[in-house]
């Protein structure tokens, strides 16, 4: 598998949920950073994740690691009340204990971890550096966390200090048991750690040097390199995980089938950057964003709830003749029989959303309305595409939010979560800009959705008058801060050329209005 690099977009989406899976929390987001080591700030319910060319190996053992780090942050969030700083012995010395207590913990709900914590354990022993290389009493900390950790140490040591690692270890492994034993948390193990540092004979601020976890990028083990650390690290975790095979560690059977899918659809959405689509458009691409907090979940569950019976594909409707006679309806005056009728959304939609400078003092509300609508399209199958417009560097620029070939994700998500309104409403060059693939694509509908007037008005007439001559229909959706501002944008909007206009003054009605277009 060398060779094959994976996007960090890929891995920030198959991250993303396997972290709030791992972890039962939905609201946390990973970002991957090449400026720090792998980390989780509880606080923000954030995990930063050193990239895979940073790594050990080739790109498939890479994974492997860059996955198992991954399940410990998750472990973290779902277990650790803290997580201190590991540039000073005490908190270097509580995250070394805690990551034994939420190892363990984290092992009785997911039992299929074992071969791949094994594996992890040989790449961080290998990483480890060298005692030698470590000065003053830093080094003894280091000493301890290897001998806890791995259960050997990469060196030598003095002996009175190795009687002091020993007992140390000793003491911080039966406090780890018990605290799994007895349902302790986070900080009544800290209170143990001042004890920890005391037979170590160490100052509690003494300052611990960055020791990242990696080596030259591309450098690898070979097999028998491998198995010769991966055979002492099962000898010595024994006692935790009993009789491990080493060979069966190494090839990783039951993570080869899920990095052979990841490979396949980083392949797919590569080959989908080479359309026509990416000619004259752009696509955000910062990992880093957010997008939490633009999903309004009750907004999202009450249109899934309304919109149940377009997921099914079946509707009851009342007619003069049917399968099923309703006596109530009967008396009531109304159609007397019900039948079941197939309901099928085969309008393809592309969707432009203005994010000029007037939509910004509402840009986050307008955001969750327009991710709420992308969920339920989503959730109906729909196919659809979402284009975004904004100025930037005073520049118009076109943003791809989501093409038609690919899912709506969190990925898509963080796309329309960073875009940020500003400049003016060039419509006319958007719809240039756009032309190329709206007539590759042929959509049945395309919407704008805006609130301001287009800069330059013939000129938008121009391009309606061409984009309707493709077959597509062109519909728009005023937005305005009332009911009067917003009718009034939806009439200017007609005089445009529009064959519909339609009006809200409540960000929250965009999903309804939308869908209701739909032909079913």
């Amino acid at each position: 598998m060398q060779g094959i690099q994976l996007q960090n977009d890929s891995l920030v989406e198959i991250a993303t949920f396997l972290v709030r899976r791992w972890s039962e929390n939905d609201s946390v987001v990973v970002e991957i950073s090449e400026k720090a080591e792998t980390k989780t700030r509880l606080k923000e319910n954030k995990v930063i994740l050193t990239p895979l060319e940073k790594r050990i190996g080739n790109d498939f053992q890479k994974y492997r690691q860059f996955r198992t780090s991954l399940w410990y942050e998750a472990m973290r969030i779902k277990h650790c009340k803290k997580i201190l700083s590991n540039d000073h012995a005490f908190g270097f010395i509580l995250n070394t204990i805690e990551t034994q207590r939420i190892e363990q913990m984290g092992r009785k709900r997911w039992k299929g971890m074992d071969e791949e914590i094994i594996f992890n354990y040989t790449y961080m022993l290998v990483s480890r550096p060298q005692l030698h290389t470590v000065y003053g009493k830093a080094r003894i900390v280091e000493a301890f966390h290897q001998y806890f950790m791995f259960g050997a140490i990469k060196g030598e040591i003095q002996s009175s200090n190795f009687e002091k690692i020993k007992q140390a270890t000793a003491f911080a492994r039966k406090n780890v048991n018990k605290a799994i034993d007895e349902k302790y948390d986070t900080e009544w193990l800290e209170k143990k750690v001042g004890e920890i540092i005391k037979m170590l004979d160490i100052d509690s601020l003494l300052t611990i040097p960055v020791s990242l976890p990696f080596m030259k990028a591309g450098m690898a083990l070979s097999e028998e390199e491998l198995l010769k650390v991966l055979k002492i690290i099962s000898k010595n975790k024994e006692g935790d995980f009993g009789t491990v095979d080493p060979t069966s560690v190494v090839r990783g059977d039951n993570i080869y089938d899920e990095y052979k899918v990841l490979l396949d659809e980083n392949t797919k959405t590569e080959n989908k950057g080479l359309t026509p689509e990416s000619i004259g458009i752009q696509i955000p691409t910062a990992s880093n964003v957010d997008e939490t907090t633009i999903y309004d979940m009750q907004l999202i569950n009450g249109l899934k709830i309304k919109f149940k019976e377009w997921k099914s594909g079946w509707k009851e409707q009342y007619l003069k003749s049917g399968d099923e006679f309703d006596e109530e309806n009967y008396i009531e005056g109304n159609e007397p029989f019900f039948t079941d009728v197939k309901k099928s959304i085969k309008t393809k939609i592309v969707i432009l959303l203005d994010h000029s400078s007037s939509i910004a003092s509402d840009a986050n509300e307008y955001k969750k309305a327009t991710l709420a609508l992308c969920e339920v399209l989503s959730f109906l199958k729909v196919k659809f595409a979402v284009y975004a417009f904004s100025t930037q560097n005073r520049s118009m620029v076109c943003w791809s939010i989501k093409p038609e070939n690919v899912k709506w994700n969190h990925i898509t998500a963080k796309r329309l979560a960073q875009i940020v309104a500003n400049g003016s409403t060039p419509l006319a060059e958007v719809y240039d800009r756009m032309f190329s693939i709206l007539q590759s694509k042929r959509p049945d509908i395309f919407l704008t959705l805006t609130d301001g007037e287009p800069s330059d008005s013939d000129a938008v007439r121009n391009m309606i008058k061409s984009l309707k001559g493709l077959g597509i229909n062109m519909i728009a959706l005023g937005l305005g801060p009332n009911t009067v501002r917003s009718i009034t944008i939806a009439n200017n909007l007609k005089h445009l050329g529009y064959e519909k206009t339609m009006a809200v003054s409540r960000l929250k009605d965009i999903p309804n209005k939308v869908i209701s277009i739909l032909d079913v």
